[in-house]
């Protein structure tokens, strides 16, 4: 650990590592020049059977070609869209749109056509790359729809029709000179007005944080990762496939997480490390405990995304016999702020998320004053360095909003800081769900709900559950003559929105708890829940 003394809430970065003016293309060069013969990329399908392998010289040619199609249709600056699952072809179009120049923007493969839209129309896309169908959402159905509507997609590339994807690769193309910093993805996350905001991430906040994730962790050359955290987030995309890369490391990318074939996969491929929500590794505890295999080889396992209980981190490291390792942070940050060690104590690694990453100023922060708290004393982590994101993309607004005039990022969360800089989550200042690592936004939910004619307000809320850390609950005052139909508003929200944010219990309610200014208080709808005023039955 790094040994300081601090005598308030803010801890300096630490200069034990420095940052490099790396890109997500050239560090993949670079690997393929050092390991050319080394496995780099293997193919996990649906039933978690192993199928496709590369090796890193592979790799980078498929890469390359791929981004010589891309120039031969797209220009340097341009964005376009990924809408996948976790496929090899995701990490390729991830390393040709670097050598491109052009800005990856992530999509959920369980968007809906009303997702899907704002976030092609938000991000300014101009290509749209999908699978046709994943886990029953018939993707190639809304693609085409979608794109109808949009005029600036010039073309909607199904990722299995090599033909299509790799079209012009066979013409000469002189890559631009990428920048670390320039715009490297354009990824979704939360929001206070209905829809979440596309995070602005550059090549040097990308790779540096994966690289330094991956060293803090022990991470070996030729060691296996499995990778089942989606890729539309900076865990899938950034810090697995990108710390991957720079520690030489061999890439397991799987389409589906199903615990028993991840587990079968731990002990086929001789897998070392591996990270997942807190709900992905109870799933897998369960299955090991229902039949067990030998996972001897794990070293490492990583969870974040949420709160992540003490006894869960007991059980990990009992099942599995190997290291725990918690990290914070969040998508504006590219994105780990804090990270614990494997040696750190184990009540560290239960109670805080660490200290930060090298080069990375932390900060807890009175929200009404923006000073520095004193040790010990809840605020607002804020954070100030390389890994901080560009801005939202097109709104100033928002940006200003979320970094202040001397650079510290907001994370919206609440905090404190001892005097060894390890830090502690306590709360949230945002309204934000999280649902098994994944952010909900409730104005977005609500939003789809105001439409449905039985509903006069609505009131999106986030409780605690054991097993998803925090579920969708929703309260709603009715109009005149309407009744309750808990299964027709299910269907509503299951017609506009991706599952997880489909609330699971509803509520009636006649009078809300309002603020001065009328604003519906949704912390007392919160507590009024635990306290069990509505049950969760």
């Amino acid at each position: 650990m790094y040994r300081v003394n601090l005598t308030e809430s803010y801890f300096p970065a630490q200069t034990d590592d420095v940052i490099l003016d790396t890109t997500v293309g050239g560090v993949l060069r670079e690997r393929a020049a050092k390991s050319p013969g080394a496995e780099a990329l293997v193919e996990a399908d649906m039933e978690g059977v192993i199928r496709r392998r590369w090796t890193y010289a592979q790799l980078l040619s498929d890469s390359e070609a791929l981004g010589r199609a891309l120039l031969s249709r797209y220009k340097p600056g341009e964005r376009i869209a990924v809408w996948a699952p976790n496929i090899p072809e995701w990490v390729i179009i991830e390393f040709a749109a670097a050598f491109a120049g052009l800005t990856l923007v992530t999509a959920n493969p369980a968007n809906k056509a009303r997702e899907l839209k704002y976030v092609l129309e938000q991000s300014r896309s101009a290509g749209l790359f999908m699978v046709r169908e994943y886990r029953g959402n018939p993707m190639a159905e809304i693609a085409v729809d979608v794109a109808r509507q949009i005029p600036a997609i010039r073309e909607v590339i199904d990722l299995d029709d090599r033909d299509a994807l790799f079209a012009g690769s066979d013409r000469p193309a002189r890559f631009p000179d990428v920048k670390p910093d320039d715009a490297a993805q354009v990824q979704y996350t939360s929001g206070t007005t209905g829809f979440p905001k596309g995070a602005v991430l550059h090549h040097r906040g990308l790779t540096n944080n994966a690289r330094m994730i991956f060293a803090r962790r022990g991470a070996q050359e030729g060691e296996a990762l499995l990778n089942f955290m989606p890729m539309f987030h900076t865990s899938g995309c950034a810090i697995n496939t990108l710390g991957a890369v720079q520690h030489g490391c061999r890439h397991i990318i799987a389409k589906l997480f199903d615990p028993n074939r991840m587990l079968d996969i731990v002990e086929g491929e001789s897998v070392v490390s591996l990270s997942g929500v807190p709900t992905m590794l109870v799933a897998l505890l369960e299955a090991q405990a229902a039949r067990p295999r030998d996972l001897s080889s794990i070293r490492v396992a990583t969870s974040g995304g949420s709160m992540v209980p003490p006894e869960l981190i007991r059980r990990v490291r009992s099942v599995l016999g190997c290291d725990f390792v918690t990290v914070y942070g969040q998508t504006e940050t590219s994105p780990v702020l804090t990270q614990t060690r494997a040696d750190d104590p184990f009540e560290d690694v239960c109670e805080t998320v660490g200290q930060a990453l090298p080069q990375i100023e932390m900060s807890i922060r009175d929200p009404q004053t923006n000073a520095v708290t004193p040790i010990g004393v809840q605020g607002e982590i804020c954070s100030r360095g390389y890994c901080n994101m560009l801005g939202y993309n097109d709104n100033p607004k928002a940006t200003a909003d979320t970094i202040d005039s001397e650079g510290w990022l907001h994370t919206g969360d609440l905090g404190t800081m001892d005097s060894r800089g390890y830090v502690k989550v306590t709360g949230r200042v945002k309204e934000m769900i999280i649902r098994g690592g994944e952010n909900l936004f409730p104005a977005e939910i609500e939003n789809v709900l105001l439409e449905h004619p039985s509903i006069a307000e609505c009131a999106i809320v986030g409780v605690p559950d054991q097993r998803w850390g925090e579920i969708v609950t929703c309260f709603v005052r009715l109009n005149p003559g309407a009744t309750l139909d808990r299964a027709a508003l299910v269907a509503h929200c299951r017609g506009h929105l991706s599952a997880p944010k489909t609330p699971v219990h509803w509520w009636e309610i006649s009078a809300w708890p309002l603020t001065g200014s009328g604003k519906i208080q949704r912390f007392v709808l919160r507590d009024r829940v635990i306290a069990g005023e509505f049950p969760l039955s």
